[in-house]
């Protein structure tokens, strides 16, 4: 099966400049771009010396002492790529030029309300704004959507993500300590890429948890979104698996009337270093369609850092004309943070206790 799954890169010239000097950076931003030969003008960072590290290791010629420095000698058409905690990005946004193009990172905001003024932001200054949900870009997730798009599988009615991992927060510790870890952090990829899919849910029912022996605001969680009677969509994800990689899971899995695809996300087994992706997908064996055989496609690229050339891609190509949509503009992803917030909502309230009946 061909299956175009690779983003297509911009038709001009676009230099970049990275407000943010953060592991992710690092790990995905610079060698994603280095991949497909996107200029990196410059680079700041509050802490300037981790912007010089990053300058040095990938020749990146210019380091500014700040946003308004960067701004101030930003050359034409440049684009801003924001890589920052959610609380500073109403203030670099509000530096930067009008009219600019900018990639935010993930989430918007710590919360709806800081989203919506986000937004409102990015609105008034007139930016061409796209946050940073790389997921939707990953090459098994375009591939996938390639295949349900050309109705290979039939008409989808199941969609689950299963994450059953042992995650390193020490990792990240300026989001370790953050009261809304799990959800607003890790499975709101998860609800941006279905939301991708099938658009906004009629409602969602969510439960996060803490683990006893440790001090995360919580790390594992199972949220269901209401898409209708026949659509079962669910998000379980548990990072305190310690017990070995045997039984260890990640995987997007679609299930249609006539196929099924499921996807291995190899990236958070074993992380940082991660495993191999695998991408199946199954059809009925011709001639006996109650009999199904699973395929094996080989694609090149993973979430990280392949992924991030998408969501770049597809803002400078929309900035240039070249693409008629922005994937994730701000506006779409508002969308996403309503179904965050009203997880944490579900959360909150709980279900229905058993003394009520």
């Amino acid at each position: 099966m061909n299956i175009p799954y690779k983003p297509l890169l911009p038709e001009t010239q676009q230099p970049i400049i990275i407000i943010g000097a953060s592991g992710i950076v690092k790990d995905a931003h610079l060698p994603a771009y280095e991949m497909a030969g996107f200029k990196v003008f410059g680079i700041t960072n509050r802490t300037l010396s981790k912007a010089h590290d990053l300058a040095q290791k990938f020749k990146i010629e210019h380091v500014f002492e700040n946003v308004a420095d960067a701004v101030k000698n930003a050359p034409e058409n440049t684009v801003y790529d924001i890589t920052v905690l959610p609380d500073q990005y109403i203030q670099i946004l509000e530096q930067l030029p009008d009219g600019a193009a900018v990639l935010i990172q993930k989430p918007m905001g710590n919360d709806l309300t800081q989203a919506r003024e986000i937004v409102a932001v990015c609105e008034r200054k007139k930016l061409v704004a796209a946050i940073n949900f790389q997921l939707r870009f990953a090459s098994f997730v375009s591939a996938a959507r390639h295949i349900i798009n050309q109705g290979i599988i039939g008409e989808l009615y199941d969609l689950e993500f299963k994450v059953t991992v042992n995650t390193p927060w020490e990792l990240f510790p300026l989001i370790k300590e953050h009261p809304r870890l799990e959800i607003l952090f890790h499975s709101v990829h998860y609800i941006d890429c279905i939301r991708s899919f099938l658009g906004n849910p009629k409602s969602v029912m969510a439960k996060t948890a803490k683990h006893p022996l440790k001090k995360l605001s919580s790390s594992r969680s199972s949220i269901i979104l209401d898409y209708g009677e026949t659509m079962h969509v669910v998000i379980n994800t548990n990072h305190d698996h310690h017990f070995g990689p045997k039984h260890e899971e990640s995987y997007i899995k679609w299930e249609g009337t006539k196929g099924a695809i499921k996807a291995k996300m190899g990236l958070l087994m074993n992380y940082p270093d991660g495993l191999a992706d695998i991408f199946e997908y199954a059809l009925p064996i011709e001639g006996n369609e109650k009999e199904y055989e699973w395929k094996k496609i080989e694609l090149e690229g993973s979430w990280f850092p392949e992924a991030f050339i998408g969501t770049m891609s597809n803002l400078m190509r929309f900035k240039e004309g070249s693409d008629q949509i922005l994937h994730t503009s701000v506006q779409d992803v508002l969308e996403t943070m309503k179904v965050v917030e009203a997880c944490y909502i579900s959360n909150k309230n709980s279900g229905v206790s058993l003394d009520e009946l």
